[in-house]
């Protein structure tokens, strides 16, 4: 299951799974995605590797600036990831 974190001004979406436990270590899959004319430019990390496994349509200084932002918010990902997404009133 995936649940919404964050929509950016440019449109994207920043979506992020439930903990994955794997391996012994917990992680969390965010992906990234933007509309766009001919269907959608497509990013997703797996924490705390911040290994890429999808690069489609964003530049790679978005790619940087995505990395940047994951280091700033993973550990609030985590926090939701283990709660089962944000809960707001």
């Amino acid at each position: 299951m995936m649940y919404p974190y964050i929509t950016m001004a440019d449109g994207t979406e920043i979506v992020h799974s439930q903990i994955i436990h794997e391996d012994n270590i917990e992680k969390v899959i965010v992906h990234f995605e933007r509309p766009t004319n001919d269907g959608f430019n497509t990013a997703r990390c797996e924490l705390p590797t911040y290994k890429w496994l999808i690069k489609e349509g964003y530049s790679e200084e978005e790619i940087e600036f995505f990395e940047q932002f994951l280091k700033s918010n993973a550990h609030l990902l985590y926090k939701y990831a283990a709660n089962g997404g944000i809960h707001i009133a």
